[in-house]
Formats: structure tokens, C-alpha cells, sequence
């Protein structure tokens, strides 16, 4: 088994797996024994999110799995997520299959910049997008998604100033709907920038019928495009009951797994992005592999662990996201 050094350099358990043994089946008897919960995100490969006990969005995975009664959580996610975990489950052990599962997005905030950044607005309320680090969710006052963002933000009074990150796409897509002048970090995620509206334009002509569904991660210019703007479980429950056939879908891929999955009878097409690859993958959340979780789920490591003054002071602002989105029944 690696070393916590070895790991560190790696990001995850690198032993020899006998290639005779079934991975699936070796991973439902690790999760009986060791009582563990595999959560894993819509941007996960297919074959990882066919083994998970939960599949969705980063939040509400973690709040699924503070509902269980396990002793282990691995997150087949990328880090913050994994982290939000640990926050929601502080007694529980959290698992990532590759430490290197990094965000661009994230990682775009780094805590020690935002905290300056926010001294110079001290009479700004700080809401942080959940695809942020645990520290960065300990400076905030409140926490939202890209499904709640609008609707946190009208519920706060009018004369209320806002500082809004990381993420400056879905902040300029949250000024725009409530009309409100919100103080922008400058922070993006790299897979919903890149989308190309000119090969998307060129998309539509060849598939006339077909919806754009858009994340609000995305740039202005693809989202004034999109017949339907939300979150990757709103995407997923549009296209469920809406009665075209036909689908674009602006964000990461690994989505389509899941829409297809559910709509077996529907077509959903990646937009392209702007560069030669044929769909949006995000390279941090493919460095999770089955071989990866299975190794993970064995040995125990990569754990992730947050600082409990870190955990005390995050858990507030999602805290009051909740209260907030209870209240409007969000």
C-alpha cells in the first residue's frame, strides 16, 4: 500500500489490481464492509457513476450522504466537494479517489486573496457559489447554488450591497435576473468558458429541432442562445419532461451518461467547444477512475480532512442557504 508521502505526490493509491478481479462486484463487498457510501457527480465517467449509491449535484450528494447512517463517504467529485462533505459530515470518514480531482473554478478564489479583496468592501454581504474551498465557504456569510443563486439574492433587502464568487459567470447571469449590482470575483470554471457560440450556431442549423440547455457557468453570449438556462439536475429534469426529442448540452459531458440513461428515447448532443476536442470533459473530474475508487475504497486514502474552526465557520453560511431556501421553498 502507498505511503500518505507516496499519495501526496500521486494523488491516489497506485498498487497492482489483479486484472482477473470484477471491479464492481469487489467494490459492493468493500462497501458492505467497511459500511460506505459512494457518492458520485453527473461529470463522473460512466462506469463510476453506474456503481454510486447516489448520483447528482455537489451539494445535494452531500446532504445524501449526511442522511446515512455510513461510517465512509467516498466522493467520486473533485475536492471542494469532497470537503463540503466533511463539513455536513464532520464524524464520518471522507474519501476522494484521486487527491489531484482539482477545480478550475475553485481554484481560481484562492481564500488568502478573496479575504483582502472582501476587506474592501466591508459593508458587503458575501454569498460564495458552492464550487468553492472550505475556506473560502469560512469567509462567506452565505452559500447558494446555480439553482438558488436568484433566489437568495431577492430575498435579501434591495438597499443591501452584495459581494458575489467566485464564479463571475454565473454572477453576471445573477445581476441580470434580479436587476441587483453585485461586486463580481473574477473566477470561471474552464470547461463552461470554452463553449464556441460559433460551432454551437453552426449546431443549431444542422439540428433546427433541438433545445440548447445551458449551466449558468457558461459566458453571456452562449446563455442568450439557450432555450433553457439551469443547474445539472435542472438540465437533466427539463429534458426528462419536456416533450422535444432533441437536445444541445452546454456543460461537462459526463452528464449525457445520465440523460440518456432517463431518456433512452431522446437524443442529447455535447456542444462543442472552442478548441478541436469534440465535447466538454473536465480533466479534473476524469482523473477518478473505477481502478481509483476500488483502490480508495480498499486501502482508506486519499482521506480528506478539514480543520474543525474551518468546519465551525463553514457550516454557517450553508446553513443559512438552507434556512433562506426553505423559506421560499427553493
Amino acid at each position: 500500500m502507498d505511503t500518505f508521502e507516496e499519495i501526496n505526490v500521486t494523488g491516489f493509491v497506485d498498487e497492482y489490481i489483479d486484472p482477473t478481479l470484477d471491479l464492481f462486484d469487489e467494490i459492493e463487498k468493500l462497501k458492505k464492509e467497511k459500511n460506505a457510501v459512494i457518492l458520485a457527480h453527473y461529470y463522473q465517467d460512466p462506469d463510476i457513476q453506474d456503481i454510486a449509491d447516489y448520483i447528482g449535484d455537489s451539494l445535494g450528494l452531500s446532504q445524501q450522504a449526511a442522511k446515512t447512517d455510513a461510517d465512509v463517504i467516498v466522493f467520486a467529485g473533485v475536492h471542494f466537494m469532497a470537503e463540503t462533505a466533511k463539513i455536513l459530515s464532520p464524524t464520518k470518514k471522507v474519501l476522494l479517489p484521486d487527491l489531484k480531482a482539482g477545480c478550475s473554478l475553485a481554484d481560481s478564489c484562492p481564500p488568502h486573496l478573496f479575504k483582502k479583496f472582501k476587506e474592501n468592501y466591508p459593508d458587503h454581504l458575501v454569498i460564495t457559489y458552492v464550487n468553492c474551498t472550505a475556506e473560502l465557504k469560512a469567509l462567506s456569510d452565505i452559500v447558494c447554488t446555480s439553482s438558488n443563486a436568484v433566489g437568495i439574492v431577492e430575498s435579501l433587502p434591495k438597499d443591501q450591497k452584495i459581494i458575489f464568487g467566485p464564479d463571475k459567470n454565473l454572477g453576471a447571469y445573477v445581476a441580470k435576473k434580479t436587476g441587483r449590482d453585485l461586486v463580481l470575483w473574477n473566477g470561471a470554471c474552464m470547461v463552461h468558458e470554452i463553449f464556441s457560440r460559433e460551432k454551437i450556431t453552426k449546431l443549431k442549423e444542422r439540428h433546427p429541432g433541438a433545445k440548447l440547455l445551458a449551466h449558468p457557468e457558461c459566458e453571456d453570449v452562449i446563455l442568450q442562445m439557450a432555450d433553457y438556462i439551469g443547474s445539472t439536475t435542472g438540465i437533466l429534469k427539463y429534458a426528462g419532461s419536456h416533450p422535444d426529442k432533441e437536445f444541445i448540452v452546454a456543460t461537462e459531458s459526463g452528464i449525457l451518461h445520465q440523460m440518456q440513461k432517463e431518456n433512452p428515447d431522446k437524443t442529447f448532443i455535447p456542444a462543442p467547444p472552442n478548441n478541436n476536442c469534440a465535447c466538454n470533459d473536465c480533466p479534473h473530474m476524469k482523473r477518478n477512475t473505477i481502478e481509483k475508487l476500488y483502490l480508495c475504497l480498499k486501502n482508506g486514502m486519499p482521506e480528506i480532512t478539514v480543520p474543525e474552526h474551518i468546519i465551525e465557520k463553514a457550516v454557517k453560511p450553508i446553513e443559512r442557504m438552507l434556512e433562506i431556501s426553505a423559506r421560499l421553498g427553493l
